[in-house]
């Protein structure tokens, strides 16, 4: 009998230490690397190319074990990581990769009991991400316009917690419109959506002073847009943007090498802080590079910067006005 305390319940970590239980998801893992994610049923058998395995030879055993399929395939067996469920869980949208939430939730600094809206919710692989991070007495506020990602986010959330969370709640509506009608303010705003810059003047509306907006966008187009709108903006600091590419290594005693396979683009990371009202951040003294806001740029151009022509063209009545 295991002598390990459970995790508290009033946690709402959506992890669970001791033997392995009725209605808890596991993991197995064959020697090639296959994963299977599963709901432990008593009586029920999981089946693979390699036979079947029992439930009940699974249930009220400590995960980290090995079992041995009806063929004589062996699976490791532990229970799902945040980190290996969102990446395996059922999608309704794309879902926002571990990497990138981690660099969300440690460069955003989402702290508990923080307050932290999410346009966007997606398949809810980030959701799951922030609310284990403000616990439960922060809060979280997810918006989606779509209401077949909305159902697929909420199974999926509450699959992973497993019951309804009390710090999260999900509205299906816009957040440019449903964010100001509330009239509530936050700590923290992440924008995961095609057009963020849609969303910025709510965002700026809600946001408390010191408080952090993130775009998660996925093309160089859409980076672009949304930080030079913050830059006319004008009540957040100099944008930050960038990206995180994650590659394994090879090591088998003297052949060390990087793997084959790498975590390469999925996604642009934007993040500004909020000024307090009426206070805007000292203007970055940079020169644009050549061509940056010239006649080709049709994007939102910051203040001072003027149209930029060839020299073997004629100013146009907009360049010399």
């Amino acid at each position: 009998m295991s002598t390990t305390p459970d995790v508290p319940e009033e946690a709402w970590s959506g992890v669970h230490r001791g033997p392995l239980r009725v209605g808890e998801w596991v993991r197995l893992v064959d020697a090639k690397g296959r994963r299977h994610n599963f709901c432990l049923e008593p009586g029920k058998r999981f089946f693979s190319n390699r036979g079947h395995v029992e439930h009940d030879e699974m249930i009220g055993r400590e995960e980290g074990f090995t079992v041995t399929a009806s063929t004589g395939g062996e699976y490791l067996v532990f229970r799902p990581l945040l980190s290996e469920f969102v990446v395996s869980m059922p999608r309704g949208a794309a879902v926002v990769y571990p990497k990138d939430a981690a660099q969300i939730v440690a460069m955003v600094d989402i702290f508990p009991g923080a307050d932290v809206v999410e346009a966007g919710v997606g398949s809810g692989a980030l959701t799951c991400s922030l609310l284990r991070a403000v616990g439960p007495h922060g809060r979280v506020r997810s918006f989606e316009r779509r209401e077949e990602f909305a159902d697929v986010a909420r199974r999926n959330v509450t699959q992973f917690f497993g019951g309804d969370h009390p710090a999260w709640s999900l509205t299906l509506g816009d957040l440019a419109e449903a964010l100001p009608a509330s009239g509530e303010q936050c700590d923290r705003v992440i924008l995961d959506m095609l057009a963020p810059w849609e969303c910025l003047d709510a965002a700026a509306g809600a946001l408390r002073p010191g408080g952090i907006v993130c775009a998660y966008v996925a093309t160089t187009t859409q980076l672009s847009r949304f930080t030079e709108t913050v830059r006319v903006h004008g009540g957040f600091t100099e944008p930050q943007a960038w990206e995180s590419l994650v590659r394994d290594w090879h090591v088998e005693g003297l052949a060390v090498r990087p793997g084959h396979k790498m975590i390469g683009h999925t996604a642009f990371l934007v993040t500004a802080r909020r000024m307090a009202p009426g206070q805007k951040a000292p203007m970055k003294k940079r020169r644009p590079a050549p061509g940056a806001y010239g006649v080709d740029y049709t994007g939102p151009r910051p203040d001072g910067i003027p149209l930029e022509v060839p020299a073997d063209q004629p100013p146009s009545e907009e360049s010399a006005g």
